[in-house]
């Protein structure tokens, strides 16, 4: 579990979405949160979920619509402070997934 092994930061996959990795550390009590959605996960979908899927899945249900690569000298519209802060709350950390019971 020590081994470190440095795979390509990022890649592309063939149904059009890419794959990035990095290493997060995490509480044990995140991962255990983790560890929760990805039970909800496999009784939804019945099969097994990883942690990883089951932090994508996290990011991608709790994502705030963004402003999407623009071609050059096409820039979004500025945003105040509070609002990129209330944006990148809205995306949520780990430690924000809600307490589930009876479940995992």
């Amino acid at each position: 579990m020590n081994e470190r092994v440095t795979p390509p930061a990022m890649q592309a996959l063939p149904d059009g979405e890419a794959e990035l990795s990095l290493v997060l550390r995490l509480s044990w009590e995140d991962v255990a949160r983790l560890g929760q959605e990805a039970g909800r996960l496999a009784a939804q979908m019945q099969r097994p979920v990883t942690l990883d899927e089951a932090a994508s899945h996290r990011l991608r249900s709790a994502r705030v619509p963004a402003a999407h690569a623009k071609p050059a000298g096409e820039q979004p519209p500025a945003t105040s402070p509070a609002a990129s802060s209330a944006a990148s709350s809205a995306t949520g950390s780990v430690a924000s997934l809600p307490r589930l019971s009876g479940t995992a």
